[in-house]
């Protein structure tokens, strides 16, 4: 499962894509594109990967993805049983960071939707009062036609800049290296890992998986990530743990195994140096 590149043609009369999605389930393709992805959660909810990060996702949320940024929304599981009559529904725009120019972004009055763009490469959760109004403009974007759809996505997209209540979800450090081949070492990595995290994985296990030996394989991680391969593990598994907690399935001893931690004591350490809280306090604060 590594990282594929989807390829989407836009209408000849628009500048970007917009869609409304319902589905019984969000597609599990770990994928990237070099559209930039706006997406409004209507109903829905599951684990969200974006780069490097691993969080719960639920509907009401806004998400911002920049080019080349691979991500994949990925349903809880009671959505893929038989019986099932749950929805996975959003709104999702793809337009490119040109869609309104080669020259566009470097007019003075753009600056903001610049940065904007920017920042988007680590991928940003929008929070706060925006989210009251952004469904419907977003469906108002949508429903317009000619000039006025245009302008619409400028203007929400000023708003977004605006924004200062948001949260980045990857590191600032992620990288995705893209060969030209389309085989990517670094995505076999990172998707053997999303697939195994909860389990021990030794070094000598994930360097094969790069057809690497263990020295050289902490030396090519590093490069391309900015981080050793340990620390990435340890985010993926402690993202996990917060959506495990908030769903109040499992006890907390049992989320630390779930998520592939070997102790409580080393589960409790790592949560508390990735999140600034111990576990038990995550849960009393979200609660709250």
């Amino acid at each position: 499962m590594k990282a594929k590149l989807l390829e989407r043609r836009k209408p000849f009369d628009k500048s970007f894509i917009s869609a409304i999605h319902n589905y019984p389930h969000f597609l599990n393709i770990w994928h990237y594109h070099p559209e930039l992805e706006l997406v409004f959660m209507i109903k829905s909810k599951g684990t969200r990967f974006v780069g490097d990060s691993i969080l719960p996702f639920s509907e009401g949320e806004l998400v911002l993805i920049g080019e080349d940024v691979p991500h994949m929304w990925q349903n809880d599981k009671e959505y893929f049983e038989k019986e099932s009559n749950l929805t996975a529904e959003s709104i999702t725009l793809h337009f490119r960071k040109d869609f309104g120019g080669e020259q566009l972004l470097d007019i003075p009055e753009m600056i903001q939707i610049k940065t904007l763009f920017e920042k988007a490469s680590q991928g940003i959760l929008f929070k706060g009062p925006i989210l009251e109004t952004a469904k419907e403009k977003l469906l108002a974007i949508h429903n317009a036609e000619g000039f006025s759809r245009w302008i619409g996505l400028v203007e929400f997209l000023q708003e977004l800049a605006l924004e200062t209540d948001f949260r980045y979800l990857s590191s600032k450090g992620f990288q995705h290296p893209k060969e030209k081949n389309g085989d990517s070492r670094i995505d076999k990595v990172y998707s053997f890992t999303f697939n195994n995290f909860h389990r021990n994985i030794t070094l000598e296990e994930v360097a094969d998986i790069a057809n690497l030996n263990p020295t050289a394989f902490c030396r090519f991680f590093k490069k391309n990530t900015k981080k050793n391969y340990s620390k990435f593990l340890n985010e993926i598994r402690i993202g996990y743990a917060c959506k495990m907690l908030l769903e109040e399935k499992m006890n907390i001893s049992e989320i630390g195994y779930e998520s592939g931690f070997n102790n409580l004591s080393n589960f409790n350490r790592q949560f508390k140096a990735s999140m600034g809280l111990s576990p038990s306090e995550y849960l009393s604060k979200h609660k709250k």
